[in-house]
């Protein structure tokens, strides 16, 4: 399964050729999004005026309908605490969110389309594509 991070999904609304193809030759079933990108997505967006929010809140609701939303439960807090460890102990910190992300993806074995690869790279067993890179 294929996970879509926050940045994937923007580029998506934004029209990005890449992510626009690359999305729509997937069917949607086959695509998971964590519940932390969800909630990125959803609190950049009530963060507009309402005239701006609303028709945009309704077409990324309608984009994940058909979508996989991946829960946080007790198996994500668990990869979520040994990542922070390690890279804690490691000096290569990521973000709390970023943390929470990789967890849910680790816990469904999936891989993460992200176009913040480098950052998600630290993270040991995660698998991640992006589909900006140059071809």
């Amino acid at each position: 399964m294929l996970t879509l991070d926050s940045n994937t999904v923007s580029y998506y609304f934004r029209g990005d050729p890449q992510v626009v193809s690359c999305l729509q030759a997937l069917s949607p079933a086959d695509v998971g999004v964590p519940a932390i990108v969800e909630y990125e997505l959803r609190y950049g967006l009530l963060r507009l005026p309402p005239e701006a929010a609303n028709p945009r809140l309704a077409a990324l609701a309608a984009l994940l309908r058909p979508m996989q939303i991946l829960p946080f439960d007790s198996e994500c807090a668990f990869h979520a605490a040994r990542i922070r460890v390690e890279l804690e102990a490691a000096g290569t910190p990521i973000g709390p969110h970023d943390t929470l992300i990789a967890a849910t993806v680790l816990r469904h074995q999936a891989t993460l389309v992200t176009r913040n690869a480098r950052e998600f790279a630290r993270v040991p067993g995660l698998r991640c594509l992006n589909w900006h890179q140059d071809s």
